[in-house]
């Protein structure tokens, strides 16, 4: 099958507010700039730099000395305005997570560039730290200490005002359905859905420029996940904040992607919005549904499990 990529949608969105914070990645927070220098950075970003480009991206991981390289991501290239939300559609194994780590810097790239807001993500990797989180569906905890502790303990990390950064955790898990009485007890005795919870407030907390969600809604209950649905929506309505959003649920692509793109075995084989994808399947007489647009363009249904394309098992 012949991939096809559309190009997407250049109308700008509005940047974050004045004032509004920036994150800086906790995974790397040693010899980072402040807070406060940090925001002051995203309000003189130029507003006609896209939130994320990706252009040409390919990574391949060597799985054994006499094996050929496997490509988890062949020349992929998309662009998310800022203010804007892009979804990853793919089954296990097409790349989502793969893609995800490289535009965060915890892959190295073998081709091609990510830029986060004019930053390139290989020469000027703190820059790009500072204005970027992520949630991943295997979020890690200190497991004795409570959700608030783990809360508290990131916003030092980040910087943030321990008594406004206290307040906001309690607004924020609310908002996902987390009572004020459970933010006390140890998170090893929390359901592994309330724990991913706690794993997008900690994001949240933060205010990041740039939020990319591995699957953030995997393992949740119904209700829960509309929880956090509605607060994803929430957040960048009010936050202006522009998000990547890798996910296995359809409909949840559909309610909250102003733009989807499609990756199958690595490859980037359709972009565009919901209802522009939806037209393209109409036009050759097929159901309007993203379900029919995923088998068009990969041959399979999206529930189907992928073995083949990234070698480590957790990352699909």
């Amino acid at each position: 099958m012949t991939a096809t990529t559309l190009q997407p949608n250049t109308e700008l969105a509005e940047l974050s507010r004045p004032g509004a914070s920036l994150a800086v990645d906790a995974t790397a927070i040693a010899g980072r700039q402040s807070w406060a220098v940090a925001a002051e950075a995203g309000r003189t970003m130029d507003l006609a730099v896209p939130a994320l480009l990706v252009e040409g991206v390919t990574k391949r991981f060597v799985v054994g000395r006499r094996k050929r390289p496997v490509t988890a991501i062949a020349d992929v290239s998309l662009r998310l305005e800022r203010g804007g939300t892009v979804g990853i559609l793919g089954a296990n194994g097409s790349g989502k997570s793969t893609l995800i780590r490289l535009v965060s810097g915890l892959l190295t790239l073998d081709q091609g560039r990510v830029e986060v807001f004019g930053h390139d993500v290989a020469r000027e990797e703190m820059a790009v730290k500072r204005l970027i989180n992520r949630v991943s569906v295997d979020a890690a905890f200190f497991k004795k200490l409570s959700p608030m502790e783990n809360l508290l303990f990131a916003a030092r990390l980040y910087g943030l005002d321990a008594g406004t950064a206290k307040r906001d955790a309690v607004v924020i898990c609310e908002r996902l359905g987390i009572a004020r009485k459970r933010l006390g007890r140890p998170t090893e005795q929390m359901s592994r859905g309330m724990q991913q919870k706690v794993a997008i407030a900690r994001a949240l907390l933060t205010s990041p420029a740039l939020l990319l969600l591995d699957e953030p809604t995997t393992g949740l209950d119904p209700r829960s996940k509309l929880d956090v649905q509605a607060f994803i929506e929430d957040v960048r309505a009010r936050h202006d904040a522009s998000i990547v959003l890798t996910t296995h649920d359809l409909e949840e692509a559909d309610r909250l992607c102003e733009r989807i793109a499609v990756l199958d075995n690595g490859r980037a084989v359709v972009q565009d919005t919901p209802d522009g994808l939806k037209r393209l399947v109409a036009e050759q007489g097929k159901p309007a549904t993203l379900h029919s647009v995923f088998m068009t363009y990969t041959g399979r249904s999206l529930d189907e499990d992928v073995e083949e394309g990234e070698p480590d098992e957790n990352d699909d």
